[in-house]
């Protein structure tokens, strides 16, 4: 594998619509094999899908875009948001995942069930990664995860993640156990502002049994979050932050597939431009990288090359996280 297939390996674009192939083909022919499946931020803001999204995407249309994708790449990991309580990009086109009201009423195995029937649908659809479930003990102000989260009882929300996992894992989908260390009050949305999570790391540790019961129920890939935890690292966000990524590793055991959250954030950033922020989550250990979507690919792409030419990067720890992702891609072929 060539540098150049190693850099593209680690990006995960992201698209609000199904109008990529332009990008996405080239992309994935130099290397690529990686693509989220997204939603607006209407529809994000919204915690649904819009009715024209719903009137005009069909089961068949979303299969055969995918299907187009895996001509050039077979082993393309597909992946999408679908939260039990948020965020569901696969509204309409699968059976729904129970929210969290419903959740609590149905047993373990039950909420493990439907969580596999969402799933299997979503295999035969072409997805093989879903960007949940979220771990997050929110017990403060959150904008950005208010309706999304599990609840603030941590053996219970420890409990739904774990089925959670092993639900849609056994239907073949990757679990992306979302977002370590966990953000219990932020003041405003990372996304759209640089915020810090400035809780103790006492209180943090204590809030991350679900991360711990998460990792025992054999999540395969953790995304790290977007902001700064300033009791571990105040100035860098989780996703950029070799301390957290080693307390990740070495202390909660985990060695799957690390993912970061969105690069562009505000809270992410900091300042910095988009290709230094991706050296720098590749630096801290990060392994597949969330960006969004556009022609701009090409020059980030090219700009990690020259960061491993320049000495600003490791060759092998490019490679290293690249392998991890095509690693990930091995249940990604259809049939």
């Amino acid at each position: 594998m060539t540098i150049e297939r190693d850099a593209r390996a680690v990006f995960l674009p992201a698209f609000d619509s199904l109008d990529f192939h332009d990008v996405m083909e080239p992309f994935l022919r130099n290397g690529g094999c990686s693509i989220l499946i997204g939603e607006s931020r209407s529809e994000y803001v919204a915690r649904r899908m819009s009715k024209e999204r719903l009137l005009k995407e069909s089961a068949s249309l979303f299969l055969d875009t995918i299907s187009r994708l895996k001509v050039v790449c077979p082993r393309l990991i597909v992946a999408v948001d679908e939260e039990m309580s948020g965020i569901r990009r696969l509204e309409g086109l699968a059976p729904p995942l129970p929210d969290l009201i419903e959740a609590r009423s149905l047993s373990l195995v039950e909420v493990e069930g439907r969580c596999f029937e969402n799933a299997k649908a979503a295999r035969a659809l072409g997805v093989t990664m879903y960007l949940a479930p979220i771990a997050d003990i929110v017990d403060g102000q959150n904008p950005w995860l208010a309706g999304r989260t599990l609840g603030i009882d941590k053996e219970e929300v420890g409990r739904l993640v774990s089925a959670y996992i092993s639900g849609v894992q056994r239907a073949g989908v990757i679990a992306t156990t979302k977002h370590f260390p966990g953000f219990n009050h932020l003041d405003a949305d990372p996304a759209l502002t640089d915020v810090s999570l400035h809780t103790s790391r006492e209180e943090i540790l204590e809030n991350a049994g679900p991360f711990h019961a998460a990792v025992r129920a054999g999540t395969k890939a953790i995304m790290v979050g977007p902001a700064p935890v300033t009791a571990i690292d105040p100035e860098n966000a989780a996703c950029t932050s070799e301390p957290i990524i080693s307390m990740l590793r070495r202390d909660f055991g985990f060695d799957g597939l690390i993912v970061s959250d969105d690069l562009d954030a505000p809270a992410t950033m900091r300042q910095r431009n988009l290709l230094d922020t991706a050296i720098a989550s590749l630096n801290a250990g990060t392994d597949l990288l969330l960006v969004a979507g556009g022609h701009h690919l090409e020059e980030l792409c090219d700009g990690v090359v020259e960061a491993v030419m320049g000495g600003d990067l490791a060759a092998d720890r490019l490679a290293a996280a690249a392998n991890r992702v095509r690693i990930h891609t091995a249940g990604s072929v259809s049939g």
